[in-house]
């Protein structure tokens, strides 16, 4: 006798369950991604994320470096806009740049820290390549460090310093230390305690110096301890490693906030320099910058310059365009030059003014304190001297964001709010 076999369709309703079934088991699986460790938030990019989800009026956000009007708004300079309109109506295409960047640009930057007509540009000894702003033309130089410095080549950073700076030498396995820099006593600069540990270093190790408006504390030495750090970094063979994120912003005048570069290659100095332009020419998101070396002969240059561009390429291939191109403009047209040289007075002068403001305001409501470093101190920071359980109390109770090193940004202060930010100081130096 046959068997007949009969084979049992799904209906629907079981082919829906089967694929659930099967999603459920996707969805179950263990990512291969598991063992990733959740980072922690920027300390200084964190702190405008937990600002923009505060909901307090009252707020204010004096953690990140970015210049703001007197409505605390974002501003852009009217000498961008003129080069951006000549840029646009040259009707300009959109090619790749060479892996060093717009040759304009590379003269204009060169030109703006050493001085048009320098001996060091005639004689073609400064090495030049544009790249991703500070940050950017930083993780160049940490590479270069890396590469083609002996092994072990140490970098000495100040003690503070631009939390950024440590990440970048540590991500290029280039060792780092710190060097003495900030008197917490005195709130200004540990002059000795840095000279004694720079004669420690050995011999042909970097020393990271910030070219001007020190970035926490806003304390810079003097001339004559430029000159005196200067011929230390000679007579140890040590190599300046300058970062130049303020020219012309920190003072209003391009010259006098290039003193400390000039000042070291004048005397014969070998140095690496890294610029930026977010902060003189308000172009944050642009990330124009440069990444040079000068060197002591044109052959040395040429040959710095090619590997600087072999780094380059396997980074970000090329930088973009737009940003240097605004800059080259304005650099390179002697009008436009003028007017951006008025506009960075005009933004220094601002914040000149509201740090007298917030020292005659913590002077009037607390006078028994010393708050003369709030107007001794230059550029866009001020180094409060907040313990980290203070800065925790001027946001947790007065919705002040800052870094927890006590460190605050007075370009993102306004006339309008001086009082309130003094108010919110002396609570927390007087309660905690």
């Amino acid at each position: 006798m046959q068997t007949l076999h009969t084979r049992r369709v799904a209906g629907p309703q079981q082919v829906a369950a089967g694929r659930s079934r099967r999603a459920a088991v996707v969805v179950r699986a263990a990512s291969r991604f598991a063992d990733v460790a959740q980072a922690p938030p920027d300390p200084i990019l964190g702190v405008s994320e937990a600002f923009k989800r505060c909901t307090d009026p009252k707020k204010l956000n004096l953690g990140v470096g970015a210049y703001r009007d007197e409505n605390l708004k974002p501003m852009v300079l009217d000498v961008v806009r003129k080069a951006e309109a000549k840029i646009f109506a040259a009707n300009k295409d959109h090619e790749y740049l060479p892996i060093e960047g717009l040759d304009t640009f590379r003269k204009a930057t060169i030109d703006l820290l050493l001085g048009a007509g320098h001996p060091a540009i005639k004689d073609d000894r400064v090495a030049v390549i544009q790249s991703l702003s500070g940050t950017g033309s930083l993780r160049v130089g940490a590479a270069f460090i890396a590469r083609f410095l002996p092994k072990g080549t140490t970098v000495y950073i100040s003690n503070p310093t631009w939390g950024n700076h440590r990440n970048i030498f540590a991500d290029e396995n280039v060792e780092w230390k710190y060097y003495r820099y900030f008197d917490a006593d005195t709130v200004g600069l540990d002059f000795k305690g840095m000279v004694e540990d720079l004669k420690a270093a050995p011999a042909g190790s970097v020393v990271l110096l910030h070219g001007c408006a020190h970035n926490p504390t806003g304390v810079d030495p003097t001339a004559d301890q430029w000159a005196a750090i200067a011929d230390l970094c000679k007579e140890r063979n040590l190599l300046p490693f300058f970062d130049v994120a303020y020219q012309g912003f920190a003072t209003g005048d391009l010259d006098k906030d290039a003193f400390a570069p000039r000042l070291f290659v004048d005397k014969g100095l070998e140095v690496m320099v890294a610029q930026s332009y977010s902060k003189n020419l308000g172009l944050y998101g642009e990330r124009v910058g440069a990444m040079s070396i000068v060197t002591s002969d044109k052959d040395a240059a040429t040959r710095c310059l090619s590997q600087l561009k072999r780094l380059a390429r396997p980074l970000y291939s090329n930088p973009p365009t737009h940003g240097a191109r605004i800059a080259a403009e304005i650099v390179n047209d002697q009008e436009l030059f003028t007017e951006w040289k008025a506009e960075m007075m005009g933004m220094a002068g601002r914040i000149a003014r509201v740090r007298g403001e917030l020292q005659a305001a913590l002077e009037a409501k607390y006078p028994s304190k010393d708050w003369s470093f709030v107007t001794r101190q230059i550029g866009m920071f001020s180094f409060t001297g907040l313990t980290p359980a203070q800065v925790d109390n001027m946001t947790n109770k007065h919705a002040i964001y800052m870094t927890r090193d006590g460190r605050i940004s007075l370009a993102g202060l306004n006339s309008a709010k001086v009082d309130y930010l003094a108010e919110a100081m002396i609570d927390s130096v007087r309660n905690h």
